[in-house]
Parts: structure tokens; C-alpha cells; sequence
């Protein structure tokens, strides 16, 4: 069974140009912990809400683990708007 994750948040706008490599960073370095290489997209319209997709992960908890553990230590929290947060949304293949 494959698992793909969706993990969207609003970055602060002041933010944003840092917030940039910050992502590429946290990409990569989750290719390198899990051998899987997610990707960056922006809501079309709507510039500061940001989501990170990764496609065909096989160990669902232990991928949430990598991710979360690579977010915390990058301190992307940081760059996210005021009271907002990363939102985690895992989905299967039927």
C-alpha cells in the first residue's frame, strides 16, 4: 500500500523569501532520511498558502515521524503566519 502526504500551511508574507530555501532544505532533507523527493506547490490566487506533497511512502509513521522531527529541527514554525500551523494530511491508494 502507498501512502501520499499533503502538508499545507499559510507562511508569514514578510517571510516568505526566506521561508523559500527553508522548504528546499526541509525537501531535501527528507530525501535523504526517507528516500522519498516531495515537491512544492502554491495556491494559484493565493501566493502564501504553500504545500509540500509527498507521493508513494510506504511506512506512513515512520515518514510522519522523519517529517516531523526534519520541520521541528529546521524550525519552520518560524515562518509560518501568526497562529497558524502545518496542517498534515495523509491519504492511501484505494
Amino acid at each position: 500500500m502507498a501512502f501520499t502526504f499533503y502538508i499545507y500551511y499559510r507562511v508569514d508574507p514578510q517571510k516568505a523569501g526566506a521561508c523559500g530555501p527553508l522548504v528546499r532544505q526541509i525537501l531535501s532533507a527528507v530525501r535523504e532520511a526517507t528516500g522519498i523527493q516531495g515537491r512544492l506547490l502554491t495556491k494559484h490566487g493565493e501566493p502564501n498558502l504553500w504545500m509540500e506533497v509527498y507521493e508513494g511512502v510506504a511506512d506512513e509513521a515512520k515518514f510522519e515521524w522523519d517529517l516531523a522531527e526534519i520541520a521541528g529541527r529546521l524550525k519552520v514554525q518560524e515562518y509560518l503566519q501568526s497562529g497558524t500551523t502545518r496542517h498534515v494530511e495523509c491519504f492511501q491508494d484505494p
